[in-house]
């Protein structure tokens, strides 16, 4: 028996969690808030200074909280970028956070590499606000005498675990946040150092891409650190997610992975096509509305989330023919930037707020089921969906989703995923280097706890509400869910 810890470093905090190599079992915790300056209009910061991570992790490890600790995994956000000068200190304060300004850059990439299938071919995804890739080119377009001084690129789990070794010469990364960046790529494994010159303007040094259960090295107390990953894929490690197993996220908006043995190129640019922390694939799909739809619906009806659950169960499958479409900001999935929701089936004996209710249930469930059939028809097989999010335990969720998705839905209880994630990466990276674990044998942990809900005989009725759906979909926005899918709606 041994003690590993896992550490996650989002845009506002550090969390460590120390566990027990064998099971997983938590013994102790640590937190630190990050003090990030906020963005000058109020919103998320776009700039971080990368120190404040690091007194992160000093604040958070206080207190002896890693004393016994053998090794230690880093994850960290995907959406920041921290730009390096020739002596590895940072250019300008590191590039965080989805910044819409940066939508502008991404076009630029699109257009200036021939359009989405040929980012799709190359790097598995296409630039978006956020990506890497864009904030290297918003960087050039807006800051060129910082951009010429860019002599290496980081990501901040990269940064954070080149720091906590000391600043060694090697600088490491993994497959799983390498593929993020938009100039790596998952299907063939390698980076693609002309997209970084066609964002930034010229070449720059690029972090050695670690094997899962590689550790980058020891820190100079000792500490073997891990490959470490990005969130999204710490996550899914710390959840356990397997073979047959998706990842439905209901925040304001939504998405859906799933374990999958190959990476997927879509010419559509509607997966993304991350790998993820064992060696194996993590395609995503995400839908632009979830649980926005579900708090415009009750701010309509004059009720809080877990009321608009009751009404939506007074009613019945269908909702007595209303289909709400939540594209309330546009939507994702399918391509529709600069549509509007819709509620259609008005009649008399549909306007009732139980059946609004059940719409809006019905209409976020649905959406994200079309983002499962993006992956189902490319051959990602779901069995098992794990709920994760403000609103994965409302009854008419719980409800409603096993039938609508098709397959068994867990809601696993609150864990911190991620920072677990990262904890069972380091105690696999001990292991092989201990000779008890192999390089493609992680350690097996207790499964994730939570709530278990069969569809049961209810699989026809949620096909025949996704049916109703789809009628409305198709018949508003005609071929928009098939182009975007590459496959028929149904």
């Amino acid at each position: 028996m041994g003690i590993v810890a896992g550490l996650d470093s989002s845009l506002d905090s550090t969390r460590i969690v120390v566990c027990d190599t064998d099971t997983g079992a938590v013994i102790r915790e640590g937190y630190a808030a990050h003090h990030t300056a906020p963005a000058p209009d109020g919103g998320k910061p776009t700039r971080a200074d990368p120190q404040a991570w690091l007194l992160g992790f000093g604040e958070a490890a206080g207190g002896g909280l890693l004393e016994g600790v053998e090794a230690i995994g880093v994850s960290a956000q995907q959406q920041g970028v921290v730009p390096l000068d020739h002596h590895g200190n940072a250019v300008c304060p590191a590039l965080v956070g989805n910044d819409p300004r940066e939508q502008g850059a991404a076009t630029d990439l699109v257009d200036a590499l021939g359009g989405r299938f040929a980012w799709a071919q190359a790097v598995g995804c296409v630039p978006e606000a956020g990506r890497a890739v864009t904030k290297l080119r918003q960087l050039a377009r807006t800051e060129p005498a910082a951009a010429e001084r860019v002599a290496a690129v980081a990501q901040p789990h990269d940064w954070l675990t080149w720091q906590l070794l000391g600043r060694p010469g090697r600088r490491t990364t993994d497959r799983g946040d390498a593929s993020g960046t938009g100039y790596w790529s998952a299907a063939s494994g390698s980076w693609r150092p002309d997209l970084v010159e066609l964002a930034l303007g010229h070449q720059a040094g690029l972090p050695e891409v670690l094997a899962p259960a590689e550790a980058a090295g020891r820190t100079p107390e000792g500490l073997l650190i891990s490959a470490g990953t990005g969130e999204t894929m710490a996550a899914a490690f710390g959840l356990g997610i397997s073979d047959g197993d998706a990842v439905v996220s209901l925040g304001a908006s939504g998405s859906v992975s799933a374990i999958h043995h190959s990476a997927l190129a879509d010419p559509t640019g509607t997966i993304t096509s991350f790998a993820d922390a064992t060696g194996r694939h993590l395609p995503v799909v995400r839908t632009q509305n979830a649980v926005r739809a579900l708090r415009g619906a009750a701010e309509l009806l004059g009720v809080d989330l877990p009321g608009l659950s009751e009404l939506a169960l007074r009613s019945t499958p269908g909702a007595h023919g209303l289909v709400l479409l939540p594209y309330l900001d546009g939507e994702r999935t399918p391509e529709l930037p600069h549509t509007a929701g819709t509620l259609a089936g008005l009649r008399r004996e549909s306007m009732k707020p139980e059946h609004l209710a059940r719409a809006a249930f019905e209409g976020m469930l649905c959406g994200l089921a079309d983002a499962l059939g993006v992956l189902r028809a490319r051959g990602v097989q779901v069995r098992r969906v794990f709920l994760l999010g403000s609103a994965a335990g409302l009854p008419a969720v719980t409800r409603l989703a096993p039938a609508l998705f098709g397959a068994r839905v867990v809601v696993p209880e609150a864990a911190d995923y991620t920072t677990l994630g990262a904890a069972r990466q380091a105690a696999w990276a001990l292991g092989v280097h201990d000779g008890r674990l192999g390089a493609y044998d992680p350690p097996v942990w207790s499964a994730a706890a939570g709530e278990v809900h069969d569809p049961g005989e209810d699989i026809p009725v949620g096909q025949a509400v996704h049916q109703q759906y789809a009628a409305v979909r198709d018949e508003r926005h005609p071929g928009a869910f098939a182009a975007t899918s590459g496959q028929t709606a149904t």
